[in-house]
């Protein structure tokens, strides 16, 4: 007969992703449009996966009270979130880690500055050392994956494509400096403004590219071209024959694909932005390019003139 430990039965119903209770340190402006807010807190259990982890950030609510009691005492943070009445439902954002530090115990998080319409935004363009929020990030506790990435190229991938506007570039930047050395490939990021241009240190076959997108331009205006470019350049050159790729209504689902992360010729794509732009991209690799789908992941990770959670 085995026996079951009770170290083994509390890590197996520690939740996958739980509430951190943290504080502003800091925030730095990185650029014109770039906040690095660096949070600290009881952060011992926070898993660090690196990479494009992703993160939701619970914003407090308007006033003296955060609105944060619906956390107490739940381990279902997401039910007691949905239960609450739409005037008292804390606004929650999906961010990317951007660095995680064990001493002393501090995560770092990157904002786009853009106008101050969202909640994330206004509260970011206010934000002041000892702010106080909830950040839902992996649990380390428990014992299945906590990983809610989707950068995973397959064995022997050399050739890499990364694209995305702004709101990508954490995530970019946080894959790009844990790149291996002798692989090749393009790094493509469109931003606002040519001050948002940051340092990023890339191996020596990876070229990265700044697009500071015109004033009054469309999101993906210099993107989509230089994505056309940088696949003729880095697919194989016997790619299989084009596909027709079903529609997706970016206004009533999410366009969300993640690569299979296995076979394929040795190319990776990992691309992320505004949901009609990432549309676009997704048509210009696999339709046009004849590029295997499965060696491609598509995020939509807003949409224009929408509100994401």
């Amino acid at each position: 007969m085995s026996v079951t430990s009770p170290q083994a039965v509390q890590s197996r119903e520690e939740p996958v992703y739980r509430p951190f209770h943290v504080e502003v340190r800091r925030a730095e402006r990185l650029s014109p449009s770039f906040l690095r807010v660096t949070f600290t807190g009881e952060l011992d259990d926070f898993a660090d996966h690196g990479l494009d982890q992703r993160i939701k950030l619970v914003l407090p609510l308007a006033g003296e009270d955060p609105g944060y009691g619906f956390l107490d005492g739940t381990p279902d943070w997401f039910g007691a979130w949905r239960a609450l009445a739409d005037d008292r439902r804390n606004p929650l954002r999906t961010y990317t880690v951007r660095g995680l530090r064990r001493d002393p115990a501090e995560l770092d998080v990157d904002f786009v500055l853009h106008g101050d319409s969202g909640p994330a935004t206004r509260w970011a363009n206010r934000v002041t050392p000892g702010d106080r929020l909830v950040v839902v990030g992996p649990n380390a506790r428990c014992a299945g994956s906590t990983r809610a990435l989707e950068w995973a190229p397959p064995p022997g991938a050399d050739r890499l494509l990364l694209a995305g506007d702004e709101t990508a570039v954490p995530a970019i930047c946080s894959i790009v400096s844990a790149l291996p050395p002798g692989v090749r490939g393009r790094v493509l990021l469109e931003v606002p403004d040519p001050g948002d241009a940051l340092p990023l240190a890339a191996p020596a076959g990876v070229e990265v590219s700044w697009l500071p997108r015109p004033h009054g331009a469309a999101h993906g205006d210099l993107l989509i071209p230089a994505v056309a470019g940088a696949v003729r350049d880095l697919a194989a050159p016997a790619a299989p024959a084009p596909v027709d790729l079903e529609d997706v209504d970016i206004d009533t689902a999410i366009l969300w694909e993640s690569a299979a992360g296995e076979g394929g010729d040795g190319f990776y794509a990992w691309l992320a932005g505004e949901a009609g732009m990432v549309k676009t991209l997704r048509r210009v690799l696999v339709r046009d390019a004849g590029v295997n789908r499965s060696s491609v992941a598509f995020m939509g990770y807003w949409r224009l003139g929408r509100a994401e959670n």
